[in-house]
């Protein structure tokens, strides 16, 4: 069994490549919400069970080829050892599976008919992510996102 114990430092995110067996969270990387929030994982991934990417990566592309651009710039990704795929608010209830240290949001995300509240506040919070993460967006990519 891995102990679970507070990293001293902020981890560099373990590839596909680094944790071959791992199930991987495919991210905006380019979201300030959304790189703070998975680099919060790695604590709570105590076990190494996840790896990561942002999909703004080629290697997503090249492992991945038939994923929807524009669903991976709409929703979080988790790919499951199996090569089962969870979007949004479904891989955040998969993660309260997964991960122990995240047990207690369980029941939260399982309740029956749990998922009619998070589904829009997930797509809320995902298409307003830019804004609340304080980006400018002089670039243009929050418009890739409405």
């Amino acid at each position: 069994m891995t102990a679970c114990n507070l990293p001293t430092a902020a981890p560099s995110l373990p590839t596909p490549d680094e944790r071959p067996t791992a199930d991987v969270v495919l991210y905006d990387g380019h979201c300030p919400i959304c790189t703070a929030q998975v680099r919060k994982l790695p604590w709570w991934d105590c076990q190494r069970k996840l790896s990561y990417l942002s999909i703004h990566d080629p290697e997503v592309t090249r492992r991945w080829p038939g994923l929807s651009r524009e669903r991976l710039m709409q929703e979080m990704l988790l790919i499951d050892r199996r090569g089962n795929e969870h979007w949004g608010p479904e891989a955040i209830r998969y993660l309260t599976r997964r991960l122990r240290r995240l047990w207690w949001a369980s029941p939260f995300l399982h309740l029956p008919g749990s998922m009619i509240v998070w589904r829009p506040l997930y797509r809320w919070i995902a298409r307003n992510r830019h804004r609340l993460g304080g980006t400018t967006c002089d670039d243009g990519n929050c418009s890739l996102h409405r």
